[in-house]
This record gives C-alpha cells, sequence and structure tokens, in this order.
C-alpha cells in the first residue's frame, strides 16, 4: 500500500490548471521537506491535488506555511531537452492538514499522566474484643487523562471523490 505522512514547508505558491476534457481543478505546488540526519540536505518534491483539494490548496496555502499532507509517492520520467531520462518524484494529495506557525503540542500531552497520591498507611487495630476494625479504604481510582487530552468530538471525515491521476507503468518507486 502507498500511503504517506509528510511534514513540509511550501517552497512556491500553489499553481491550478483545468483539465481539457471535464475541466477538473489540478493544482501543482513546489514543497521541501527536511533531511533526516542534521547534515542531510532538504528534500524537495511535487506536489499535486486534483478537485477540491486543488481548489483548497489555492485558498489556504501560502508560501512558507509548514502543512502535514497525507497522499501517495509517485516516480515520473521525464524526458531532459538533451534526451536523457529523469526520474523525479511526484506526491498525489489525498489530505491536507496545516500547521499554524509556531505551534507546539501542548505541554499535557508530552507528560504521563499524574500518579495518583500516595495513601497513608491504615492505622493498626487496637487488641483485644471491644476493638472496632480498621476501615475498609476503596482502591485508589485509575489515573485519569489530563484535562487538555480530553477526546474532542471531531466531525466526520469527508473523503474527496474527485477522480486520481492513473498509474501507469511509470511508477517505478525504487524502495
Amino acid at each position: 500500500m502507498n500511503h504517506c505522512l509528510l511534514e513540509v514547508e511550501v517552497l512556491e505558491a500553489p499553481q491550478v490548471r483545468y483539465t481539457q476534457d471535464n475541466q477538473t481543478p489540478v493544482a501543482e505546488m513546489a514543497v521541501q521537506i527536511e533531511g533526516l540526519r542534521p547534515d542531510d540536505p532538504p528534500g524537495q518534491l511535487k506536489v499535486v491535488g486534483w478537485g477540491n483539494l486543488a481548489q483548497d490548496l489555492q485558498n489556504r496555502v501560502q508560501v512558507g506555511q509548514r502543512l502535514v499532507l497525507e497522499g501517495r509517492l509517485r516516480m515520473n520520467t521525464v524526458t531532459r531537452q538533451d534526451g536523457t531520462k529523469e526520474k523525479r518524484v511526484e506526491f498525489t494529495l489525498a489530505r491536507l492538514h496545516p500547521l499554524s506557525p509556531g505551534a507546539a503540542v501542548p505541554q499535557a500531552q508530552n507528560q504521563a499522566p499524574p500518579a495518583p497520591a500516595p495513601q497513608p498507611a491504615p492505622r493498626p487495630a487496637a487488641a483485644g474484643p471491644a476493638a472496632t476494625p480498621a476501615p475498609r479504604r476503596a482502591p485508589a481510582p485509575a489515573p485519569t487523562r489530563p484535562a487538555s487530552a480530553a477526546p474532542v468530538e471531531a466531525a466526520a471525515p469527508v473523503w474527496d471523490t474527485s477522480p486520481l491521476v492513473p498509474l501507469g507503468d511509470d511508477d517505478d518507486i525504487p524502495f
């Protein structure tokens, strides 16, 4: 299965064009991905969005914005002007998740749930027949999630029903 999540920075504003046959909008933009190691150079790739996603890209995406993109990778073979063939990666967008600038993961999500408060040891019962039994303590409640990590009711996902790019024989992903 070819499904990817990429955190990217937008290098070029999305350019929208329309197909000749049924005038489906197609948006293309260039993005940059950070290298895996600090000394690795950043990678660049072309992102393509079809239909409603093309309109979304045009309306919501700006140069320099950080996004999480969900979709699939393809390798395209392109013939250069000098006649040599070159393979270029292309990302077909399925969903777009904007990241607000400077957004960080809330502190409560980074920490483990708070440990329950220590319970004092039960007092020993007095010896003798008139002694009353020590009261039984209820077990400590299970740790609860922090208030900021409470489940948020999410709207039902919206699926893009626009046509996908037909897969050809040039989809040779080298990994």
